[in-house]
């Protein structure tokens, strides 16, 4: 059943730490390779850089939220086919709606678990 996902690249971008090293230490125990962002402007930094395979975007972040850096991701031509995973500790008909307008792929509520997580990659990469 378990893929694997050794060389993966999964960007983390959350302004929460806790949320960023619980799916860091998850991902990299199925051997993925993970590049954290501490909030939008970094994420975009780093993206060009690390031209991750996909990428998992907190919705409620300071300066940049998730809505504004996934229209951001997906309006680069580079990027648009990179899915985006939006995360909430909402869960909100309105905020999927929304994630949806500026292009994101899929919705995960917050707290998530492994299973959800591996989940959303196995759906999305092929």
């Amino acid at each position: 059943m378990d893929t694997s996902f050794d060389n993966l690249k999964v960007m983390v971008i959350d302004d929460s730490k806790t949320i960023r090293r619980t799916a860091e230490t998850l991902l990299k125990k199925v051997g993925c390779e993970v590049i954290t962002a501490t909030g939008g402007f970094d994420a975009l930094a780093k993206i060009a850089d690390s031209k991750p395979d996909i990428i998992f975007v907190d919705i409620m972040m300071p300066r940049l939220d998730g809505y504004q850096t996934c229209a951001l991701i997906k309006n680069n031509s580079a990027f648009k086919e990179t899915p985006v995973i939006m995360l909430s500790s909402k869960d909100g008909l309105f905020d999927k709606a929304k994630g949806r307008i500026v292009g994101s792929d899929q919705y995960l509520t917050k707290p998530f678990g492994k299973d959800e997580l591996l989940g959303a990659i196995r759906d999305y990469v092929k």
